[in-house]
């Protein structure tokens, strides 16, 4: 008879949107930049639930973005942003965002934690890294 054990699971929410006017371009269909808007208000949500606030301090360095599907005015999306890896001072999330069945995009976002907005990169406080690494899934922000 063999037992698993499961360690902790990283931090990760999921949020609900509608492509607004406003998100669309000349083609009709969700403009790129959306994706990155969704994207850091699922990180919103997240540090909300995680109760810890690094607005200010958590400088992009990365982002990468696959599209394989267009969304269009009025669609409803879901967001699902996990925590893939915390490093000593740097972050990296993935994140998929969903139009009906089909994922539309893909990607990941590097962000490096800095306490101070003239020094360096700086280590992550521990409770903010057991919050990323052990918070499992939170609550998702739905629409109503």
């Amino acid at each position: 008879m063999s037992s698993t054990t499961s360690g902790p699971v990283p931090a990760s929410v999921t949020i609900e949107r509608r492509v607004a006017w406003e998100d669309t371009d000349a083609s009709g269909h969700y403009h790129h930049g959306t994706v990155i808007r969704w994207v850091e208000e699922a990180e919103g949500v997240l540090q909300e639930r995680l109760g810890i606030d690094l607005f200010g301090r958590l400088p992009r360095v990365h982002y990468e973005v696959d599209y394989a599907a267009r969304l269009w005015y009025g669609d409803r999306v879901e967001v699902a942003l996990s925590v893939a890896e915390v490093g000593r001072t740097s972050l990296r999330f993935t994140f998929d965002v969903h139009g009906g069945t089909a994922v539309a995009a893909r990607g990941a976002l590097v962000a490096v934690h800095a306490e101070s907005p003239t020094e360096g990169p700086t280590a992550w406080p521990d409770t903010v890294r057991k919050a990323l690494l052990e918070a499992g899934p939170q609550r998702p922000e739905r629409l109503t």
